[in-house]
């Protein structure tokens, strides 16, 4: 890196840095060089050149540390998956460049699972940091550590990690599951959250008699309501003793400050994903504690735009450079946008609102037709959760449908009754008008959600679906234009992971008559779509971008 491109870095981090509030050891005010500076990512997605990049990861904390700052850098889970290079490797290529980074402790998030659970083992083996998790068991056993200490500068800091229960839903489930279909892995589910609550505690109190005297915990948690009773907010307001709470999995950006069951208070920070932003916890020598954002939100990311020449950018040059040829292949072209998003309104942040998992969108329903046309079935459902980027205007590569679908699910079809799709799109629609990855996008049928009526779905210890007790909030299903039959049998498309898998915790499909069984990959149907159905031209038909109008959403009652 040159000196120009050094200082324009330098001077980047201080703006933010201080804006925060952030004490630094050549503040003139201090005396001592010695802040703790905890960095952290999280729910990466594969994004290693993307936002600051892996490579300005690497560059703020070699920055941070020539300051005469303790630092140390962590990941809150979802690193391995969401982008061709974690598909085409199982992981493996984001482990090696998180040892080249130089990550000391990560934990578990729900799509470091993605690829099966003896291959996440075995990433987790190759990595050269500890992955740590306090509720993560197997038959009743924790996998891992529930909390390391490292000591910074002479102060021992804790850190304990925990993982979100929906990831036995949000996750392939028969990934936790034994040949007999019983749950050998899991995350201290309950209906009441104390089990996880217990654990946190318990591994706080440890840490605490061990001698640290500051307990960070690491969360892919998140915020959504669909993850209640176990988001940050239910953790911190149950136990105490936690001095900082790092989350992950909502890819929020929020900064929290509330109180623990004790009224002290507790910081909660989370950094967005893709490397958007890089999240801090700075403990100063007076023991102050703080924690904000470094945030690029320049279109250009870091390591292009600045030029970063470090040794993780070599390493991010190597193992992304032999996927490149291949991912640009032009396969199609679009002459419309289609997207996740709000055509129109933006968060707090100025980010678009994604609006996939609980509304219809145009890329939602080309991505049903790919399966229902792809397998002739009368209706294909596609969760939500599974359709992940835009596909802008123009040309058509094979990394932006790679990007579109990149969990490596298959194509699969099953016989089913009316009832069994009258309980699936219940189930999908019980967050409505909040979002949840199990959100159907459809096919060869449409419905609405009157989400002026609260669900009455119910669900068991494992968080998977158990039943309807009270009204349906779902009506006025039709299938082809006609009236749904509950009685009646019809063929449906999904993926392995909904269909087969119980995948959002989809188990009314249970014991169905499969009729085609992982036929083709999820990304490989809808490039065939695309290309062979389409004649290679998305046109006209997908240009309104809330949709054609197979889910009305009902706001109040008529």
């Amino acid at each position: 890196m040159t000196k120009k491109v050094l200082s324009l870095l330098l001077a980047l981090l201080m703006v933010c840095s201080l804006a925060s509030g952030m004490a630094f050891a050549d503040d003139a005010e201090n005396t001592r060089s010695a802040d703790i500076v905890i960095l952290f990512t999280s729910d990466v997605h594969c994004g290693i050149d993307q936002g600051f990049g892996y490579a300005g990861v690497a560059a703020v904390r070699d920055y941070l540390e020539a300051q005469g700052n303790a630092v140390i850098l962590v990941d809150d889970g979802d690193s391995i998956q969401g982008e061709p290079i974690g598909t085409m490797t199982k992981g493996e290529a984001i482990i090696d460049l998180m040892n080249a980074v130089g990550y000391s402790v990560a934990i578990p998030g729900n799509h470091e699972f993605d690829y099966g659970m003896d291959q996440f083992l075995s990433l987790a083996k190759k990595a050269k940091f500890d992955y740590i998790s306090c509720n993560f068991t197997h038959e009743g056993e924790r996998v891992f550590q529930p909390y390391v200490i490292r000591e910074l500068d002479g102060v021992k800091v804790a850190f304990v990690g925990v993982t979100t229960p929906k990831t036995l839903t949000s996750s392939t489930p028969r990934y936790f599951q034994d040949e007999e279909g019983k749950f050998v892995y899991g995350f201290l589910q309950d209906e009441t959250g104390e089990a996880v609550y217990s654990a946190v505690q318990s591994s706080v109190d440890a840490a605490r008699e061990e001698g640290a005297e500051y307990v960070v915990v690491m969360g892919h948690v998140g915020d959504e309501e669909e993850c209640h009773p176990w988001t940050y907010a239910d953790i911190i307001s149950n136990t105490n003793g936690i001095d900082v709470f790092l989350d992950g999995h909502s890819h929020d950006t929020e900064q929290v400050a509330m109180k623990n069951k004790d009224g002290d208070e507790v910081l909660r920070s989370a950094c967005g994903t893709k490397l958007s932003c890089i999240g801090y916890c700075c403990i100063d020598v007076e023991g102050k504690i703080s924690t904000g954002l470094y945030t690029w939100n320049n279109s250009v990311p870091a390591p292009a735009l600045l030029g970063l020449n470090n040794k993780t950018s070599a390493a991010v040059e190597k193992a992304s450079g032999t996927l490149q040829k291949k991912l640009k292949e032009t396969v199609a072209t679009s002459q419309v946008l289609l997207t996740i998003n709000d055509p129109e309104a933006v968060d707090s942040n100025g980010k678009p609102i994604r609006m996939v998992r609980r509304a219809e969108t145009n890329l939602g329903d080309l991505c049903a037709d790919a399966y229902r046309a792809q397998s002739g079935a009368d209706i294909a459902i596609v969760n939500g959760g599974g359709v992940r980027v835009n596909i802008n205007e123009g040309k058509v590569t094979l990394n932006d449908i790679l990007k579109v679908h990149p969990f490596g699910n298959a194509l699969c079809v099953i016989e089913v009754t009316g009832q069994q799709i009258l309980d699936a799109l219940e189930w999908g629609s019980r967050a409505v008008p909040g979002e949840t990855g199990g959100f159907l996008q459809v096919s060869g049928l449409s419905y609405e959600i009157h989400s002026y009526i609260e669900s009455s779905c119910t669900s068991d210890d494992n968080g998977m679906f158990a039943g309807v007790e009270g009204e349906r909030r779902v009506r006025n299903v039709l299938v082809d234009g006609k009236p749904i039959d509950p009685k009646a049998t019809y063929t449906l498309a999904g993926t392995n992971y909904i269909l087969l898998n119980n995948g959002d915790g989809y188990t009314m499909f249970d014991g169905a008559p499969l009729l085609q069984d992982s036929v083709k990959l999820d990304n490989q149907v809808l490039i065939d779509y695309i290309t062979e159905d389409l004649e290679g031209v998305i046109g006209e038909q997908y240009e309104e971008l809330t949709g054609e109008g197979r889910i009305v959403i009902v706001e109040e009652k008529p």
